[in-house]
């Protein structure tokens, strides 16, 4: 199970990110809350999280969460990949 999600940087540039296992279980832990409950009641900050996890995990990052979200703008959902 993926999750594809677009980060959007405060200079404009996008990169499409996909959140894996490993990121999944990192968040549910994180927020002690099942990744099938985010349908229900959604927020920004859960999917900020899944994002700097995925940049993170893949060494994209070596910033903490705080420090990562100064140089975004947002992050949404996004298309799987072909």
């Amino acid at each position: 199970m993926n999750i594809n999600l677009q980060i959007v940087y405060s200079d404009g540039t996008t990169k499409d990110v996909s959140a894996n296992p490993a990121d999944i279980v990192a968040f549910e832990a994180h927020f002690d809350l099942s990744i099938a409950k985010l349908q229900e009641n959604i927020r920004l900050t859960h999917l900020f999280y899944l994002a700097w996890h995925v940049e993170k995990r893949t060494g994209a990052t070596t910033a903490e969460f705080e420090k990562w979200l100064e140089a975004v703008e947002g992050v949404e959902a996004a298309a799987p990949k072909k």
